[in-house]
């Protein structure tokens, strides 16, 4: 086989957002980069995403003919993977062990995830990759961990904070976040990180003050996580990215999905978290802010935990996984 084709098949939409989608495309270029062809199935919400982030990715109208399967989508479970796979190898990302996966290989960057939570959810001989260091994260990241950390270790006052809460905004959650942030005095700048059908966009794009700033649809993530001295952000993948920089920040659990690794990362002491969906959250958040933007040490402390969290090498480490159960080897 010269170079496999390899069908990516993701879920995407208001509800879940884009992050399967952009993991996935960070995955089918690391593949593409070893050697195999990816295209995604063209379903009307992943083409939504590709057509801002990678407009020139391959799409496909069927499951066939390819040489293997990626699944990201936690709606389907081992008879749909059976029923597209059809034999081929297969490889499955996730993050729940909560359903049976007919998988030869199971992708969860789940910082707590242990071996035994799939006991039993997947065929014998599956190839778990499980932890942070798994994570598809973009080459753009690593590529800037030695000036992040020499950053980090400046240790100066909040100048910059990062907010990305997904580009779906599930729930407006983003401008609840700006409307807590901008109601602190002060001068400290905000990054707000969303996408162009967000639900609080027009409101946010109506607010005067100066210090707030706006990137819609933006693929220059690195350079604003680089440049951020605090962040809030939500429990999916985006966190390995904050991880690999460094970045000290306060966790938003926005779907029950996110509870584990944020739970994880907060055991581990690389990032506090707050769940959107508490009665009190309004207040935990304000104090959680105010702590974070007083204690440098606190900041310090984030900064050093995070980084021993993930390098940013998984996608390579995945895909040379998975081209190796495609040759047979």
């Amino acid at each position: 086989m010269s170079r496999p084709a390899i069908l990516f098949v993701c879920n995407a939409g208001p509800d879940v957002g884009g992050g399967h989608v952009m993991r996935s495309l960070t995955l089918a270029e690391a593949l593409t980069s070893a050697g195999a062809d990816c295209a995604f199935l063209a379903r009307p919400a992943v083409e939504a995403v590709l057509e801002v982030f990678a407009p020139g990715t391959p799409r496909s109208m069927a499951s066939e003919p390819f040489d293997a399967v990626v699944f990201d989508h936690y709606d389907l479970s081992a008879p749909d993977h059976r029923a597209l796979a059809r034999g081929r190898p297969t490889l499955v990302i996730d993050d729940l062990a909560n359903r049976p996966l007919e998988a030869d290989l199971v992708l969860d960057a789940g910082p707590a995830r242990l071996a035994q939570d799939y006991a039993g959810l997947t065929p014998p001989g599956a190839i778990l990759l499980l932890g942070p260091n798994h994570a598809p994260v973009r080459p753009a990241f690593p590529a800037l961990r030695e000036a992040a950390l020499a950053r980090r270790a400046a240790a100066g006052s909040v100048k910059r904070i990062l907010v990305s809460l997904g580009l779906t905004d599930v729930g407006g959650i983003t401008g609840r976040v700006v409307d807590l942030l901008l109601s602190r005095p002060g001068e400290v700048a905000l990054d707000v990180v969303l996408g162009s059908g967000a639900p609080s966009l027009p409101r946010l794009r109506a607010v005067t003050d100066p210090r707030l700033n706006l990137h819609i649809d933006t693929q220059d993530m690195p350079r604003l996580t680089l440049e951020a001295d605090l962040a809030v952000g939500a429990g999916g993948s985006t966190s390995w990215e904050r991880c690999i920089l460094a970045l000290p920040t306060l966790t938003l659990v926005l779907a029950d999905n996110q509870v584990a690794a944020a739970t994880a990362l907060q055991a581990a002491g690389a990032s506090p978290c707050l769940t959107v969906g508490t009665p009190d959250f309004d207040t935990a958040f304000k104090d959680e802010i105010d702590r974070l933007m007083a204690d440098q040490g606190l900041r310090a402390a984030l900064s050093t935990a995070s980084a021993k969290v993930c390098d940013g090498g998984g996608a390579d480490r995945v895909a040379a996984a998975f081209l190796a159960r495609i040759a047979g080897t």
